[in-house]
């Protein structure tokens, strides 16, 4: 039976500085995910139909999850799922543009990097409240950018996300305040468009 648990970083908490502080880094990856995994792992406890799933089939299809646990599942499972994800796309130094097919792919999609770029900060901006930025791949294997409430995830909807940013305030308060578009701005900054190619290729 599947315990969840957090995955391990490839980098220091202090890595991302000055992007990311290292403070910020250790509050929202041992707090604020650790608390998502807790309770992913309270909701599924004594269901074991359940724990033989994996997050994705869980997320994909939360009208299987029992009525009372699932506001649970998809709030902390989505969560884990979308921390997971943020926490690999993005590392020090990285290269500042993607390359290869994604590059072609997100020209396609886009017209031009830059494009892409005000899409996305559009989208992490304009999300009121709390929520993520996305590039996914949708179902019919194009690319393109969406955005999502609190801790869902675009695979409920049949998408797969490639690239996600968190917007909520645990995210970036400490060391932006209210400065959320300054925020999403230095993210570019960290992305890992090797990791995100990667994923890229894998739907393909």
């Amino acid at each position: 039976m599947t315990t969840y648990s957090l995955p391990a970083l490839s980098y220091e908490f202090n890595a991302l500085e000055p992007h990311i502080d290292q403070r910020t880094m250790e509050i929202h990856y041992g707090k604020h995910h650790q608390t998502y995994v807790s309770n992913l792992n309270a909701a599924l406890e004594g269901q074991d139909a359940l724990q033989a799933k994996s997050l994705e089939e869980l997320l994909s299809n939360l009208d299987e999850v029992p009525e009372q646990i699932r506001t649970a599942v998809r709030n902390n499972g989505g969560g884990h799922l979308n921390h997971s994800l943020f926490w690999e796309v993005i590392a020090p130094a990285s290269a500042n543009t993607p390359s290869g097919e994604l590059a072609e792919a997100m020209n396609k999609a886009f017209g031009s990097f830059d494009e892409f770029k005000q899409q996305f900060t559009a989208a992490a901006t304009t999300r009121f409240g709390s929520g993520w930025a996305w590039l996914v791949v949708d179902k019919e294997g194009n690319l393109k950018v969406t955005s999502t409430p609190n801790q869902d995830n675009p695979i409920m909807d049949g998408e797969r996300a490639i690239l996600g940013l968190d917007v909520w305030e645990h995210a970036y308060y400490l060391n932006y305040q209210n400065r959320r578009p300054e925020y999403i701005s230095n993210f570019f900054s960290i992305v890992n468009w090797s990791v995100v190619a990667d994923k890229f290729a894998n739907n393909n």
